[in-house]
């Protein structure tokens, strides 16, 4: 009896601990709920003239009404903090320097680099340059974050509460510009090639660092090729530079090599309705929110749709009534690394022209959350930042006789590129478009246009570096002023074109000028794989927006082309390789996530890769492994100045023949073990997962599993659909970390038509339908319309919010 008692009571224990925490998960959830924001109802503020509508559709797209262009940046900046308010303050700590105040010391080191590169006081100071109505732009986009803040009545958004985070400071304009600042660093890394090839300088040749830089093919696609124009920095002792791998492991890494965006457009005599299509899918880093943000801004005079970029004002890729506009990364080489020599008599000093100069020195505090602040100390020199003070951290006594500081275009407090931004968008015609971009200054873009007049054309502005010697694949001797850089690429000069006679333009991060140009923008243009592609689906027929979408969900890779001869040539050494072999023997290249093929051809380039040139570069091997397809083919075809498919570290003479048999041995063998003996079960897209992180939490365990987001994928960083994948890293090579951060076709014949998708949601908050509900249609390819004409807006409207002057 008693022992029935005690289990009545047992139970009745284990019920009420279980209805407590029951309640008080529901009460937690219903607290964190009130993080969204109210999107349906007035909210009455403060500052405002007039009232403003925010419309927002099933999707989450705000359609902002205003009585002012001024106004409606007003409305996006208050949507903007509704919806991303972590995002946007994730990043403003970043380009300033201040994540360790949230993070503590793991994020000392990014705080150290990015004080130093000094962009947020660049972005502070270049405010004062813009004109009267760009100042406006920034400065109602700022009221409008500052009213959302002001306003709020819930729980700041998850991440806050996590990290005890404190409540966001007021936004300022400057807060904005260094967003893009922000976008320009991640669309530039020439750097790090110019500190990787002088790290490799300690194992290889001259040669065989070219070998792995090979020049792009002479029979590539040129974007423009009938564009109507007709030596390496040295360096000496390295020792004198200090410990560079230090350096390498202290800086972030840049763009991932053989990344990048798509873009094309057609004149009306390619397309079934007479009228221009254009199409964009600009390419970045995969992650939760995405870095784009689809709005719709409306006021008397001004309509404009597309994507605007999370913390600033404007429509950066878009559409209004009469053009539309498509990015791709030009990848110009606008970043030189400069040797400047300490001056033996004076170390505050270092050699110049005309004798020695001063450092300019600044001294900066981070404050580290849990830990005490961090004082240290940067130098600039004439030509930028000293990072080598990254090395040795402010300890002058460990310091290296020579120095590597950076030279980088963006690092200017007269850029007007945040004026030329808002000036697309009000753009009506060629005349103007061009006008506007004047003031675009970085990162260079290559630009397509389209107007309803049936016009089409290229732009590429920039400020381009004239080099008075050499063309910064290394880096130069700072003292002697040879290699100084001497203006840029005059405005005038930059490639363009305007209806040119092909009916289109395509651009794919390949080369954009012919060998003819006068003027050097780069080495380093994308493997044209994509651009040979997109080029072959364009020529042949009639375009409409329906094949646009076909041709944006392409999968074909023609590296896989043109490399799988060379694996259905290897003389495999086992039956499961034989089987494996012939499985692909009729296979085309295609990268469908429901296939084996894909899976069995990336895993076999990978292990190649790795026997081809990871006995060469050794320790160095991690930081420069990537596919680098032109110089696999070079080097199986027997084009290289090495012999690379020979290991260096046996006594056998190997053949590119053993490498690529051995490679299909290895990698049949690794596969097996993880997905079994029978192909017919294998997948692409069960290794290939696009990987949507976030910012902080990704792969952190217990929060990932509710802020990341995943979903299996098809293509490869080489197919139109790109999709590149970690490729070098041991754990989840294959998962995709790259891809389209949006995709739009703009149909001049019927603008409300135009498609538009993003990859995750509009919303940074996990708790709310938007955060990850574009996922699927992203992935599968089914974009949505943004209609701008009223009735049309309100028939798709689901919720209405007016804020009302007070």
């Amino acid at each position: 009896m008693a022992k029935s008692k005690i289990k009545k009571l047992f139970r009745r224990a284990v019920s009420v601990v279980f209805t407590l925490l029951m309640v008080g998960l529901a009460i937690g959830y219903w607290a964190l709920r009130t993080s969204l924001p109210m999107t349906d109802g007035e909210i009455v503020l403060a500052g405002l003239d007039s009232e403003i509508e925010i419309l927002r559709d099933t999707n989450g797209v705000p359609h902002i009404y205003a009585a002012s262009e001024a106004a409606t940046y007003f409305g996006l900046g208050f949507v903007h903090a509704q919806d991303r308010l972590w995002q946007l303050e994730a990043s403003r700590r970043l380009g300033a320097g201040r994540l360790s105040e949230i993070l503590g010391p793991r994020s000392l080191d990014i705080d150290r680099f990015f004080r130093t590169l000094g962009i947020y006081r660049m972005a502070a100071r270049g405010f004062a340059v813009l004109d009267r109505d760009t100042k406006a732009a920034y400065e109602a986009y700022a009221e409008g974050v500052n009213a959302y803040l002001e306003t709020r009545s819930g729980l700041l958004p998850p991440e806050f509460l996590i990290l005890g985070a404190p409540e966001p400071e007021p936004w300022t304009p400057a807060d904005s510009l260094v967003m893009l600042k922000l976008m320009a660093w991640d669309l530039s890394g020439n750097w790090r090639d110019e500190l990787l090839r002088v790290r490799l300088a300690s194992r290889l040749s001259v040669e065989q660092i070219a070998d792995l830089w090979p020049p792009y093919p002479s029979d590539a696609p040129v974007a423009l090729p009938q564009l109507p124009f007709s030596g390496s920095g040295q360096f000496g002792n390295l020792e004198n530079l200090g410990d560079l791998d230090e350096l390498w492991r202290r800086t972030p890494p840049g763009p991932t090599p053989d990344v990048g965006s798509n873009n094309w457009v057609i004149s009306g005599d390619r397309s079934e309705s007479g009228l221009p299509l254009l199409a964009n899918d600009p390419h970045l880093g995969l992650g939760t929110p995405g870095p784009f943000y689809l709005a719709h801004l409306s006021a008397p005079g001004f309509d404009v749709v597309g994507a605007t970029l999370p913390g600033a004002p404007g429509v950066v890729l878009g559409r209004n009534q009469s053009i539309a506009w498509g990015f791709t990364n030009t990848y110009p080489d606008t970043q030189d690394l400069f040797i400047e020599i300490i001056d033996p008599d004076d170390p505050t000093r270092y050699l110049a022209p005309g004798g020695s100069r001063r450092f300019e020195t600044r001294r900066e505090i981070i404050a580290v959350k849990g830990e005490p602040d961090v004082e240290f100390e940067f130098r600039i020199s004439r030509h930028g930042p000293v990072l080598s003070d990254l090395q040795i951290l402010g300890n002058q006594s460990d310091a290296p006789s020579e120095v590597m500081t950076l030279a980088w275009t963006a690092l200017r407090d007269d850029d007007l590129t945040p004026q030329a931004a808002l000036a697309l968008s009000r753009a009506e015609n060629w005349k103007e478009f061009v006008a506007a971009l004047q003031d675009f200054q970085g990162p260079q873009q290559n630009i397509v246009y389209a107007d309803r007049d049936g016009n089409i054309g290229f732009y590429a502005p920039a400020r381009v570096p004239l080099r008075r010697k050499g063309d910064g694949w290394l880096p130069a001797p700072g003292s002697s002023g040879a290699y100084d850089w001497n203006g840029f690429i005059p405005y005038y000069a930059l490639p363009l074109t305007f209806n040119p006679p092909t009916g289109y333009i395509a651009t794919a991060n390949n080369k954009i000028t012919p060998d003819s140009y006068p003027f050097f923008i780069t080495r380093d243009w994308a493997a044209p794989y994509r651009a040979t592609r997109i080029t072959e689906l364009l020529e042949g027929r009639k375009h409409d927006r329906e094949s646009f979408r076909a041709i944006q969900a392409d999968q074909v890779s023609l590296m896989a082309r043109e490399m799988l001869p060379y694996l259905l040539a290897a003389e495999p050494r086992n039956d499961a390789s034989r089987a494996a072999q012939s499985l692909l023997l009729d296979w085309d290249g295609e990268m469908a996530g429901d296939r084996a093929e894909p899976l069995i051809f990336s895993a076999w380039y990978r292990e190649l890769t790795s026997l081809i040139y990871g006995d060469e570069l050794g320790a160095l091997f991690a930081a420069a492994w990537s596919q680098r397809p032109l110089f696999i083919r070079a080097v199986l075809e027997g084009r290289t100045a090495g012999d690379w498919c020979d290991d260096i570290t046996t006594d056998e003479r190997e053949n590119c023949a053993d490498r690529t048999a051995l490679a299909l041995d290895r990698s049949i063998a690794g596969l097996s073990l993880i997905y079994g003996d029978r192909f017919s079960r294998w997948r692409w897209e069960d290794a290939h997962i696009a990987e949507f992180g976030h910012q902080i939490f990704q792969d952190q365990a217990p929060f990932s599993w509710w802020f990341d987001n995943r979903i299996g994928n098809g293509g490869d960083r080489y197919t139109i659909n790109a999709a590149g994948f970690r490729f070098s890293e041991a754990v989840r090579p294959f998962a995709q970390n790259h891809g389209p951060a949006m995709r739009a076709i703009y149909d001049m014949d019927a603008l409300d038509e135009s498609l538009f998708i993003i990859s995750t949601g509009q919303s940074g908050n996990p708790l709310s339908p938007h955060y990850s509900d574009l996922m699927e249609r992203w992935r599968d390819h089914r974009p949505f319309t943004i209609p701008t004409e009223r009735t049309a807006v309100e028939a798709a409207r689901r919720d209405r919010l007016i804020l009302v002057p007070r």
